[in-house]
């Protein structure tokens, strides 16, 4: 090679530059899609506030229980404390859904209780619902249908476009879809013979220690498929465009439908 066909200095920096601003925007677009999946998740699964919304009645419930060893005591305060927690959200004009599907599920564990008189059948509606999700999460996923993509693709603006249109998309919904599965079935696994063998207080702890890091396993898992995934589809800035290109088209129309009548 000559030395005409050497680099010079300033080429290798001038290439460099190229590619370091090639791959800054790459970069700066993975972090958005990162960005972006961490604010779905947040609202879809009611982030630091939601967790406690979830944990604080239970926690209330087995303290008092434990304490006083009063079933009725420890239900009014676990129901109490969770109709607060929904009438902070009603006043500060937040979203209520985690703090009301809060008040259902200690709702029906009170109910429950008082109906059957044994302190630990509080538990037993939420465990048989963790159960019932756990099976959701697989059925769905066989069936072709993962529910995590239910649930987070309105979120994500692209409703069900990942079914048909974004298949790697689809494979990471049905990857997180089988961890919150699996999790919640070994969750489960550890909690329903707790029911039959340990009394109230001691499933009552067990039961709160296993409210979060569950959970918080489900939802980095969740990010770490999503976050490696093609970007989702926004179907309504789709629906919104053709909306547009089509009432560009009319007015088009009837310009020159005026203009051949002129």
């Amino acid at each position: 090679m000559t030395s005409l066909d050497k680099p010079t200095a300033t080429d290798r920096n001038s290439s460099d530059s190229s590619d370091s601003s090639e791959e800054q925007p790459e970069a700066g677009a993975a972090q958005d899609a990162k960005a972006v999946t961490e604010a779905a998740l947040f609202e879809a699964f009611g982030g630091l506030r939601g967790m406690v919304e979830t944990v604080l009645p239970g926690l209330l419930f087995v303290t008092i229980f434990t304490i006083k060893k009063d079933l009725h005591v420890s239900a009014i305060a676990a129901l109490a404390v969770s109709l607060l927690l929904v009438a902070v959200r009603l006043i500060r004009r937040d979203t209520v859904k985690h703090a009301f599907s809060g008040v259902f599920g200690v709702a029906f564990g009170v109910v429950f209780a008082m109906m059957t008189g044994n302190a630990k059948d509080f538990y037993l509606p939420g465990m048989i619902y963790t159960l019932g999700l756990a099976l959701a999460y697989i059925v769905t996923t066989l069936a072709g249908v993962p529910l995590i993509g239910l649930i987070l693709g309105p979120i994500f603006k692209e409703n069900l476009s990942w079914r048909t249109r974004n298949p790697g998309r689809k494979k990471a919904y049905a990857k997180a879809s089988w961890a919150w599965g699996l999790i919640l079935l070994g969750k489960c696994a550890i909690l329903f013979p707790l029911y039959w063998w340990a009394d109230t207080a001691q499933l009552g702890w067990v039961l709160v220690a296993l409210k979060i890091p569950p959970f918080l396993l489900a939802v980095y898992l969740t990010w770490v498929f999503l976050a490696k995934a093609p970007p989702p589809i926004d179907v309504f800035a789709e629906m919104e465009a053709q909306e547009k290109a089509e009432k560009e088209r009319k007015a088009a129309a009837a310009a020159a439908s005026a203009q051949r009548e002129a």
